[in-house]
């Protein structure tokens, strides 16, 4: 049998500075739930920092610069479908529209900046968790 164990994710909600955040539509190949709206995330990989590994995410996944990196917390994530065990690590992050584009067109199809209060649908079965971790002003 094979051991499990969690995992750690660097959860990343991007910014504009102005209020509105940056989502993206899981595309057909998507690891999980494609055609939902999401924020960005990736795995931290061995020797990295929480940092280093969100600069690395937000780059290649939007293919911007993070202008600045606030930490907002930790999520324990246990999902039955498919069934996985996640350590997410929260933060905002503030991006320059002007740079942003679809930097992986195989894990994303669309992108979209959009207010709290006009969220696109569908969402991602994390995404409500994850912005109800989100300050009312983002740093």
């Amino acid at each position: 049998m094979t051991a499990r164990t969690p995992r750690v994710s660097c959860v990343f909600v991007c910014h504009d500075g102005a209020g509105r955040l940056l989502l993206a539509r899981r595309a057909a190949g998507a690891r999980d739930e494609p055609g939902t709206w999401d924020t960005g995330a990736g795995a931290l990989e061995f020797g990295e920092s929480f940092e280093a590994a969100v600069a690395r995410e937000v780059t290649e996944e939007y293919a911007a610069t993070p202008r600045s990196v606030t930490l907002l917390g930790v999520r324990n994530v246990l999902r039955d479908d498919p069934p996985s065990h996640w350590v997410a690590v929260l933060f905002a992050v503030r991006v320059d529209p002007a740079e942003v584009a679809i930097g992986e067109p195989h894990k994303f199809d669309r992108i979209g900046w959009f207010a709290r209060d006009t969220l696109p649908a569908p969402l991602h079965s994390q995404l409500r968790a994850t912005l109800a971790m989100l300050p009312d002003a983002l740093p």
